[in-house]
């Protein structure tokens, strides 16, 4: 899941007076014009670096917010408006039909060689903190893969835990030699990203490959992802992820749904030529492409959406894998859920904010700054415009402008939803046999349908972060989603 940053405290919980927040974002709009002003004057052909864009986030935010809004209400005003709301949707739905109905990409057989010089050297890593209750079950299937020992290593750092898990990595050392264990100490910064950044240079592998401390592996999965990278322009390769405890309540069989959408729509717009995304456990990256992108960025809160910007602009491609899936526990709570999805909006919305000038400079190329442009529209302007669309129209007696937009997505995610559960077959998940894997209802529209009620989660999420990272200073924070371990696996196909 995209994340970075190990737990702070929440001081966004803090009630600031109203006063105080129109101040903030009045002179955070004063101080922002001028610097972009300044960034758009800048030769188009300069090679700028990564870390240009991270100052002055909450003034580019302001700033972003204020034309969302006032843009919305503009369109309201003029006569004009709703034919401009319908040919963009009509544009987006052009797009979005192309993706659904893209070939996609055929997969290469396994790598089923005799002879291990023909396996490329892999180095699975895995930050952990707190983790006692997974990391065993973790470390003894990566340690047992069905892929040559000495072609493979094993690192886990331990992000200075304060339960057992160092006791418990101390004897897993003693039981497996492939496992190398770093310790960071308590004052270590950049929090996953830092994790990663301090381990991976010090690993032998071509492939870097990167798991959470509650993924669930298949045996066989480094065979099947190897054979991706014999493209030379493939970058990163990120696989399908599953919900380990997909049976357990009305929130988990929802983000079934939804990571089955996910995953069919990154299969197909990689086949229309857009843009494929990283999604933090099991993503696997080129160590070239890595090092041309200076290694994962600290200065986020999303290190997997972060990477995949940056890997784009320095036009490398993301294949995706749809099987096996790597299953991870799922989140079972209103509250958990709330704090995860504010962390991936504030995370995916920062790299627009960060990466904006390259973007527009179409370094990605034509077909990729498109495809990113529309999703970027979907996810993140669409719900932050909704608000004042439905002040709008209440206060004009009118429906809701944006309503085909809304409507469009929301077909949108159905129809990828029931595409996503069709395209996952349960017997090809591959995922360790020894762990039972619970059956969902059979009914993949009743389960999309499900699963679109509780996408409207992302409306409150996304419009919530966009004005808070307007109106507060930033604050790399990330509540950790605790992990209780599971012996479910997911069926997707359900």
């Amino acid at each position: 899941m995209p994340e970075n940053s190990w737990r702070e405290s929440d001081s966004y919980n803090e009630q600031l007076p109203i006063n105080s927040l129109l101040s903030d974002l009045s002179g955070s709009l004063s101080e922002a014009l001028p610097d972009l002003e300044a960034e758009l004057e800048l030769d188009p052909d300069e090679v700028i670096p990564y870390r240009r864009g991270f100052p002055g986030r909450r003034r580019k935010a302001a700033i972003a917010l204020t034309a969302i809004w006032s843009g919305t209400i503009a369109l309201h005003l003029v006569s004009w408006g709703s034919w401009f709301v319908l040919g963009l949707t009509t544009l987006m739905g052009v797009h979005f039909l192309r993706v659904l109905l893209a070939r996609p990409i055929p997969v290469p057989e396994p790598l089923n060689s005799d002879n291990p010089e023909d396996y490329p050297y892999v180095s699975l890593l895995v930050a952990a903190k707190n983790e006692e209750a997974v990391i065993a079950s973790l470390v003894k299937d990566l340690c047992q893969l069905d892929y040559p020992a000495d072609r493979y290593d094993l690192w886990v750092i331990d992000d200075n835990s304060s339960d057992r898990t160092p006791l418990v990595l101390e004897r897993l050392q003693q039981e497996y030699v492939q496992l190398n264990v770093v310790r960071r100490p308590a004052n270590a910064i950049g929090g996953k990203s830092g994790a990663l950044n301090q381990v991976w240079s010090q690993a032998k592998g071509d492939i870097i490959v990167v798991f959470d401390a509650d993924a669930q592996v298949p045996n066989d999965l480094l065979r099947r992802v190897m054979p991706l990278f014999q493209r030379q322009e493939v970058g990163a390769v990120q696989v399908q992820k599953a919900v380990a405890n997909a049976g357990t309540n009305f929130w988990t069989r929802a983000q079934v749904a939804e990571m089955a959408m996910d995953s069919h729509l990154q299969r197909q717009r990689i086949a229309v030529g857009g843009v494929g995304e990283l999604r933090g456990n099991g993503q696997f990256v080129r160590r070239a492409a890595l090092e041309s992108c200076g290694g994962w960025n600290e200065e986020t809160i999303t290190d997997d959406l972060d990477l995949t910007i940056r890997l784009h602009l320095d036009h490398w491609d993301i294949d995706f894998l749809m099987l096996p899936a790597v299953a991870e526990e799922g989140v079972t709570n209103a509250i958990g859920l709330w704090h995860q999805r504010n962390r991936w909006a504030e995370g995916g919305y920062q790299r627009y904010l960060d990466y904006w000038r390259l973007i527009l400079r179409n370094r990605m190329g034509t077909q990729k700054t498109a495809d990113l442009f529309f999703f970027w529209l979907i996810q993140y302007v669409l719900p932050t415009a909704s608000i004042p669309d439905f002040l709008m129209a209440i206060s004009r007696s009118c429906p809701p402008l944006f309503a085909p937009l809304t409507s469009l997505m929301f077909l949108f995610s159905l129809l990828g939803m029931f595409m996503g559960l069709r395209s996952s077959k349960p017997s090809s998940l591959g995922i360790n046999q020894h762990r039972r894997i619970p059956r969902l209802p059979t009914n993949r529209l009743g389960h999309s349908l499900l699963g679109t009620a509780y996408m409207f989660h992302w409306l409150p999420v996304m419009a919530s972060t966009t004005a808070r990272m307007a109106v507060r200073p930033k604050r790399l924070k990330w509540v950790k989603t605790v992990h209780r371990g599971s012996d479910e696996v997911l069926d997707i196909a359900s």
